[in-house]
């Protein structure tokens, strides 16, 4: 009996100690099974991380060493802190303009190197790659390939049946430079008018630049016939702008009032009418501040909303950004773009911002820092789309057409995105040209705008998400050389940024 208590004993430790062994075991396989779980949803690395840099120091779309996210290991360095979930407004695309100007200084250069230029714009792999481009109704101070003109001249011809764009077919027109750049890209295009035909006003004297009610209907068909005629020669015109910086006394003195009155009574009623889906914008306000103060007076209709797309502003007050902010507060259903702004110097033009060049164009890389803090600001203030003014000047900042009575006045030079002398046919890359690109080459229409926080004071920054999921951080970096920290889903980056540079940083999310 002994013998047996004895041998049950040791059987029945033997199996207790078992069962503790496994499970013992079993709780540590289980504890493993668990840690590889939290392994696999927090890797120890991350994507790896596409690193571009245009600088002071010479590099332009310098493509850097790969970097690739680590865990974070909370250094304390002041840090960039990327967050895609949190997301702003949709972004339409980034670009200039078109205007004969450009083309006259872009013919000056052999076949060869014409189209080196345009690939350098419109390529969306080795160049700039803009997708949203603007081309003005008829003449504006860069219409430079003649006299000042309209696609009427014939009075009281209300039916349009006189109106051409005979003029825009020419070598050095609109529609043949659009039809040129469209061989290397791909991009969408606003339209804004500086002035309709003459004789549609009470007077060309300031003050009287009014368009007379009975022909509300013609200047209809006018802007109907347009987007028809250059649709006709392979041109879609995306958005259309009623009238540029309106109700002020230089282009036309149309109040916002009267253009919400145009636009629900008259031209969207004709646009629907010819079958035409070309939308209509607010705007081209000469600045910022301008268009919280002046579109109330039309955008306050109900009605009027219904047939606007987007509102369109100017940047000549140079810094009052915030603006912006409260205009997207009071229209939040509107996406909000700036779509013109240039240095200009001349007798009578002075659009240079404080302690701004004194002589134009300007050549150096280091301008392209103070076009670059712009670019981050507007897009920090709901800006959805970015568009320059003048796209290619001559070394001049030229050639301009001089009609004063138009509003276009004698020595008015400019700075464009890539400047071209006539005479030595040298091709230059501005400052602009690099900053510009870092938007439009990495930050594709219908990407949104994502929440970036942190940072140090000489850092300006904004993040994007790409439609393909790709991440894109543009960083300018205002000062010396600095370290940057960038965190991103419990991971870091470390990146040495080189003084006064642009540094694009773009990844995909593979988690």
């Amino acid at each position: 009996m002994y013998y047996h208590k004895c041998i049950s004993f040791i059987l029945t430790g033997f199996f207790l100690g078992a069962s503790t062994q496994f499970a013992t075991a079993q709780n540590k396989r289980e504890s493993n099974k668990k840690s590889n779980k939290i392994i696999k949803q927090v890797p120890s690395k991350g994507p790896t991380v596409n690193v571009y840099t245009s600088s002071m120091a010479g590099d332009r779309f310098a493509r850097k060493a790969d970097v690739q996210f680590t865990i974070n290991t909370d250094s304390g360095e002041p840090a960039i802190a990327i967050d895609e979930r949190t997301v702003f407004q949709k972004i339409e695309g980034f670009g200039a303009t078109f205007n004969e100007a450009g083309m006259i200084s872009i013919r000056s250069l052999t076949s060869k190197d014409q189209n080196h230029v345009f690939k350098s714009l419109f390529d969306s792999v080795q160049g700039a790659g803009f997708t949203m481009m603007k081309s003005p109704i008829a003449a504006c101070d860069f219409a430079s390939a003649g006299q000042w003109y309209s696609y009427n001249e014939t009075r009281d011809d209300t039916l349009m049946k006189h109106f051409t764009i005979k003029r825009d077919l020419a070598p050095d027109g609109l529609i043949t430079f659009i039809r040129k750049a469209k061989k290397f890209g791909n991009f969408q295009i606003e339209s804004p008018m500086d002035f309709a035909p003459d004789w549609m006003y009470y007077s060309l004297k300031a003050g009287e630049k009014h368009i007379k009610p009975q022909y509300y209907p013609a200047l209809a068909r006018y802007y109907s016939k347009y987007i028809q005629d250059y649709a006709a020669k392979g041109v879609t015109i995306n958005y259309l702008n009623l009238f540029n910086e309106a109700n002020n006394k230089w282009y036309s003195n149309v109040t916002y009032k009267e253009i919400g009155k145009m636009i629900k009574d008259f031209v969207a009623p004709q646009l629907v009418a010819d079958g035409l889906t070309t939308k209509i914008q607010f705007g081209e306000s000469s600045n910022r501040p301008e268009a919280i103060e002046k579109f109330p007076a039309g955008l306050d209709d109900a009605e009027v909303r219904k047939y606007v797309n987007s509102l369109t502003v100017h940047g000549y007050d140079w810094d009052k950004l915030s603006t912006l902010t409260d205009l997207h507060n009071k229209y939040p259903e509107f996406p909000i773009w700036q779509t013109e702004v240039c240095y200009a110097y001349g007798p009578d033009v002075n659009n240079v911002p404080p302690g701004g060049p004194t002589k134009l164009p300007v050549y150096g890389f280091e301008d392209g820092e103070f076009w670059g803090n712009m670019i981050v600001n507007d897009m920090k203030n709901w800006v959805s789309a970015w568009i320059y003014w003048n796209m290619v000047l001559d070394e001049n900042g030229g050639p301009w057409l001089i009609s004063t009575e138009h509003g276009d006045p004698d020595k008015n030079a400019q700075q464009p995105v890539v400047i071209i002398n006539r005479n030595t046919k040298k091709v230059s890359y501005t400052g602009l040209y690099y900053y510009l690109a870092h938007f439009s080459r990495f930050v594709r229409p219908g990407a949104f705008r994502i929440n970036c926080t942190g940072g140090s004071s000489k850092l300006n920054f904004v993040g994007f998400k790409n439609s393909d999921g790709t991440i894109v951080l543009n960083v300018i970096n205002n000062d010396e050389a600095s370290d940057c920290n960038i965190v991103w889903n419990n991971k870091v980056i470390t990146q040495k940024l080189q003084p006064h540079s642009i540094t694009t940083f773009k990844w995909k999310n593979s988690e």
